[in-house]
């Protein structure tokens, strides 16, 4: 082949060679455009391509199936849409307090509550007392819930129930029957208006009461017997505590004791008051109270005096005011050097809280027959809302 040829050879092969890169290159640039194409179009269309990855790697679900379904499974667990929006629950509680146990109560929220995202909380840990803080709580546990608690279906139904504070949601447990596991504020003992026994004595029991309350009677014959029993080693504290907006008559009641503490004779006359709880509590008058003072012995011209002026009105209004601090609602309430309980509980477990604080002082031997008078569950009295 002659030079000339082989030179037309060669650059027909440059020619073709610099087209095949040229459609290399355009096919570069179609597929990188295709890609672009796709990977926009995922995201314009709420990213479905990308999630479809996601799905053959097992780390996603199309939003397609979010739209399409209220039931769908995925590694091996079955996912459920619900309406009601997440709601954070943050739970204030004290692992160390047996009675302040919200397992039993967490189950049945989540039934009705799905999407809540729990959260529990230290009320000793700096979260814990910011909350206790900024939402007010006086006792154990305390539920507080975010705002979106406010588009759920259990909120629109028992709204009443729920507490607002600082753009969140308490939970008034009282409302829904949980008994308080542990209160926050203790009774003052040592300015106590009606108190007997020593002030050095190791156990003070308090109780918040009121005279109307059919649990308050049925509880009051077991704290006499107890106290009875115990004798110096116990100091009985009663603090008034009348719910006067379903016992219309408590609160005169609570006068009328008050006064005749002021002649000695409180014990006596609150006998009198929770013995014929429905004789009084159906009059308008004060007639009866009188006629019990007369009975006791009292000087009734003093104590009719000091019911007509209301003189212990601040000492009634203090108690009022303690038991609202502290976050009591209802009665009896009950307090054992500090611990509480709510309702006309047993005997047998006032003396065990008692023994509990006396420790080796506790009697060996404790006539069980106080039982017996004892209410068989726990009854506790709270004003409807």
């Amino acid at each position: 082949m002659s030079e000339e040829n082989k030179t037309d050879v060669n650059n027909e092969a440059e020619v073709v060679e610099s087209e095949q890169e040229e459609i290399k290159k355009d096919d570069k640039k179609i597929k990188n455009l295709i890609s672009a194409v796709i990977l926009l179009g995922g995201l314009f269309i709420g990213s479905l391509f990308v999630d479809f990855s996601q799905l053959i790697k097992g780390g996603g679900i199309s939003q397609k199936v979010l739209n399409d379904k209220d039931v769908f499974q995925l590694d091996g667990k079955t996912w459920v849409a619900y309406s009601d929006p997440m709601i954070e629950l943050n739970v204030v509680n004290d692992d160390e307090c047996e009675e302040c146990n919200v397992d039993e109560l967490m189950l049945s929220l989540r039934k009705i509550m799905p999407t809540i995202l729990t959260n529990k909380v230290d009320y000793n840990s700096p979260e814990g007392e910011k909350m206790i803080e900024e939402m007010g709580i006086t006792s154990l546990p305390a539920l507080v819930f975010s705002k979106e608690v406010e588009d759920s279906e259990i909120f629109t139904q028992a709204q009443a129930a729920f507490l607002e504070k600082n753009d969140k949601y308490m939970l008034d447990l009282n409302q829904v029957g949980i008994p308080v596991g542990k209160y926050l504020v203790t009774p003052d003992t040592e300015n106590a208006a009606i108190k007997y026994g020593s002030d050095d004595a190791k156990v003070k029991l308090v109780e918040f009461s009121d005279f109307q309350c059919p649990y308050c009677q049925m509880f009051q014959k077991t704290v006499d017997e107890v106290v009875k029993e115990y004798g110096d080693k116990v100091q009985f504290v009663f603090k008034n505590l009348p719910l006067d907006s379903i016992h219309p008559r408590s609160k005169a009641a609570a006068m009328a004791a008050e006064c005749a503490n002021e002649q000695g004779k409180w014990l006596e006359y609150a006998d009198k008051l929770f013995t014929n709880q429905k004789v009084w509590g159906e009059e308008e008058d004060n007639k009866t109270f009188i006629s019990y003072a007369s009975q006791l012995k009292l000087d009734v011209a003093q104590f009719k005096q000091c019911v007509n002026d209301e003189k212990y009105k601040e000492n009634i209004d203090k108690d009022l005011a303690e038991a609202d601090e502290i976050g009591i609602s209802g009665t009896p309430a009950i307090f054992v050097n500090g611990k509480s309980k709510s309702g006309a509980i047993q005997a047998s477990e006032l003396k065990a809280m008692i023994d509990a604080e006396l420790g080796d002082e506790a009697p060996k031997t404790i006539d069980e027959s106080a039982t017996d008078d004892s209410a068989e569950k726990v009854n506790v009295e709270v004003p409807a809302e």
